[in-house]
């Protein structure tokens, strides 16, 4: 759709490097959550969204980050985003990156299959959008990663990692295929032994791609998640964050083979990538258990504003940083620290508290008003 001027951002004070990042350009809603219509053009660094709790703030940062990875991060059915006098939603984002000018659209059918389109190409398979729209979507959610389960944690690997690579996602893909495919054979009793062992090849090769790019995603990931969490506390505290694998990625096939008879009684695959988890530790103690609320909340702050540095490292650009009512839930010294992230990233930042608002505005944000499912730019 045209050049990669847009995709120019700063210079680095400290390096005096042109810095690079994603934008986007105008955003456009019809029929999704409570908007009929929007039309919205965003200021290319810092973007406050006000407005009383109710009113859309949130609708607008989960059309974005639908946009980046196709999926909702509030919801996994596509007819609770669709307005209920709509019988359908679109969802179209312009941005530019270092490959040019790009328009992501997506519309949404209360009884039929989701269409993506980039560059007005349909999306055969959805990890085609992977890596198109580069986002990191910091939110109240987010403290799932620590006060989840496992399942949580995997998901926050599953997205990073997918739009860094997005091979990553199709043999994710193709691995959740599989191991459902065994696990309903496992279930049935007069199932073949050699059937149910058919399906172990696959899983060992796409298992294997899995933890091998999950293990080379924490060679750095928890260098940069350490160094943010100590700048946080001020040096008194490290966070150790640590891959736990089920299964090693060269082993996969063989626990598949040596477990049979323990999956077929428990009556579901035991061993795998679908069964690893992140350690998340406080000086040494597990911060799920014995962790404060701001270490807690410091950890996934950390763990979010390292994905800005993986992105830019792998890349060369950095993603659009997402903030969904998170000021409210932070100390000033967090608050300092997530502003200072902004500089680096074109943000889009909501907030019901007009203190923080207005402290947002004084960084010379572009400002807009929500309200009443509509989003105005606010006059000078």
């Amino acid at each position: 759709m045209g050049s990669a001027q847009g995709a120019f951002f700063c210079v680095d004070n400290q390096t005096g490097k042109a810095v690079y990042g994603v934008r986007i350009e105008r955003v456009r809603l019809c029929g999704f959550r409570n908007y009929e219509s929007l039309t919205i053009s965003p200021g290319g660094s810092l973007n406050l969204i006000s407005g009383e709790n109710g009113q859309g703030k949130t609708n607008l940062i989960e059309s974005i980050f639908l946009c980046a990875v196709g999926r909702s991060h509030r919801t996994k059915r596509d007819k609770d985003l669709i307005n209920r006098e709509a019988r359908g939603a679109y969802i179209g984002v312009d941005i530019s990156n270092a490959t040019g000018a790009h328009r992501i659209e997506i519309r949404l059918f209360v009884n039929e299959r989701r269409r993506i389109c980039v560059d007005g190409a349909l999306c055969e398979r959805s990890g085609e959008l992977m890596g198109v729209l580069n986002a990191v979507l910091f939110s109240p959610e987010s403290m799932s990663l620590i006060k989840g389960g496992p399942a949580e944690r995997r998901r926050f690997l599953d997205m990073g990692i997918s739009q860094l690579h997005p091979s990553y996602y199709y043999a994710l893909q193709q691995y959740n295929a599989a191991l459902k495919q065994r696990n309903a054979l496992i279930k049935d009793l007069s199932a073949p032994l050699d059937l149910i062992r058919s399906w172990d090849s696959q899983l060992a090769k796409y298992g294997g791609e899995v933890v091998k790019r999950r293990e080379d995603f924490f060679k750095i990931f928890p260098v940069y998640a350490d160094g943010i969490y100590t700048d946080i506390s001020g040096g008194a505290e490290r966070l150790e964050l640590s891959y736990e694998r089920n299964e090693g990625a060269l082993y996969i096939g063989e626990s598949l083979k040596r477990n049979l008879d323990e999956d077929r009684r428990r009556g579901y695959t035991g061993t795998g990538p679908h069964r690893d988890d992140i350690s998340i530790l406080i000086n040494g103690s597990d911060i799920r258990y014995f962790g404060s609320q701001g270490q807690q909340r410091t950890a996934a702050l950390a763990m979010k504003l390292s994905e800005i540095e993986l992105v830019y490292a792998v890349k060369g650009e950095y993603p659009v940083l997402l903030l969904d009512d998170v000021l409210s839930e932070l100390d000033e010294k967090r608050k300092r620290k997530l502003i200072d992230s902004v500089e680096k990233c074109q943000c889009f930042l909501t907030s019901a508290s007009e203190l923080d608002a207005k402290a947002v505005k004084l960084m010379r944000a572009k400002a807009f008003t929500c309200a009443n499912g509509q989003i105005k730019e606010d006059s000078t």
